[in-house]
């Protein structure tokens, strides 16, 4: 009986799973398409807008990938990060002290850091299961 709970709770987390990645990817196509209905609207596209895109691309892809592998792609929550920092300096530039950029800079660096640490530890500690 217990097993048969246990199972029944099982497919239950895995629905609801399935479900909010679902919302999660249909949120991410919507919003993207609205932005950029919007951005037409307006008839140019600036820099910060652009990095907007790259954002719902690189959320869009991560949402993806967890549906295909039910693994979290980390590199992509750094790319998404990296992006908005930089999207952030683009749009406040002239309202950001010389400290506040040095500091959102130091964190893009930072960033990079951790996504090359990331992409080496992935290639180099590479389980035989894993896909390529």
């Amino acid at each position: 009986m217990i097993d048969k709970i246990e199972a029944f709770g099982g497919v239950l987390v895995k629905c609801f799973h399935l479900f909010a990645l679902f919302v999660i990817g249909g949120t991410v196509v919507w919003s993207a398409a609205h932005f950029y209905i919007e951005t037409m609207k307006r008839g140019y596209a600036q820099l910060h807008d652009i990095l907007l895109l790259f954002i719902y691309l690189e959320i869009g892809a991560m949402v993806g990938i967890y549906f295909k592998t039910h693994r979290l792609p980390v590199r992509f929550l750094i790319y998404v990060a990296i992006t908005a920092l930089t999207r952030m300096l683009t749009i406040d530039i002239k309202d950001l002290t010389n400290e506040q950029i040095l500091t959102v800079t130091g964190a893009i660096l930072v960033l990079a850091l951790a996504a090359l640490t990331v992409d080496f530890s992935a290639a180099r500690f590479r389980s035989a299961d894993e896909d390529v």
